[in-house]
């Protein structure tokens, strides 16, 4: 498949596109918002293209034409208020999702929050954060896109180890940001994830395991 991953300059982002672009089992694109971004990518050899999620649907459906794939990869990061968290992890993701739909991308993937589906386990502090999140996912799961939801505990800077747990409902945990970008990768054509949602901790099995026993 060809795999356009949006948020390609964040942390999650830029792994994936390093385990794509490496891995050879898929072609990938990196979709960024900076003129610098794009030209670092395509220093290393990755195809890039700029579009802004704070922009039209169709700039980015443009940047979509040819992909088989999107993985929403993009977040409005810590250091911002609650406006943006609205506008790149809610109406980003949802302008995304309908992208995809008009580019004919039948493959979606998202990075969404560890118990995001379930509104009495949300953190007080950042409740716009998994409300954003909640209702993101929401709009995936009712679109006509094969998707995966990937719901990571606390994400860490650590070297990742390989070994994951995923499920419906697990106990909040920590992650790190490699192994999430590990697990979406071997998630785009793994068939049991497909139209699937599970939340993602560090664990016991390897990556493949985790994925293949998802109920």
């Amino acid at each position: 498949m060809k795999v356009l991953v949006i948020g390609a300059n964040g942390q999650i982002g830029s792994q994936l596109v390093t385990k794509l672009h490496d891995g050879g089992e898929h072609d990938v694109r990196a979709m960024v918002r900076k003129e610098e971004q794009k030209k670092a990518f395509e220093d290393k050899g990755v195809e890039a293209v700029l579009a802004d999620l704070e922009g039209s649907v169709d700039e980015i459906a443009e940047a979509m034409k040819g992909c088989d794939a999107a993985v929403f990869a993009a977040g409005s990061g810590g250091s911002t208020g609650p406006d943006k968290t609205l506008l790149i992890d809610l109406d980003g993701a949802g302008k995304s999702v309908e992208a995809a739909e008009k580019a004919g991308v039948d493959r979606f993937l998202m990075v969404s929050a560890i118990q995001a589906h379930n509104r009495k386990n949300w953190s007080e502090k950042i409740r716009h954060y998994f409300a954003a999140k909640h209702y993101a996912d929401r709009m995936l799961m009712n679109s006509s896109l094969n998707y995966t939801i990937v719901r990571p505990g606390g994400l860490e800077n650590e070297p990742g180890t390989g070994k994951v747990s995923a499920g419906e409902n697990l106990d909040r945990a920590n992650i790190p940001r490699e192994d999430v970008a590990s697990v979406l990768a071997a998630a785009i054509s793994n068939e049991n994830t497909y139209r699937k949602g599970f939340d993602l901790v560090s664990g016991e099995h390897s990556i493949e395991d985790a994925l293949n026993q998802l109920s």
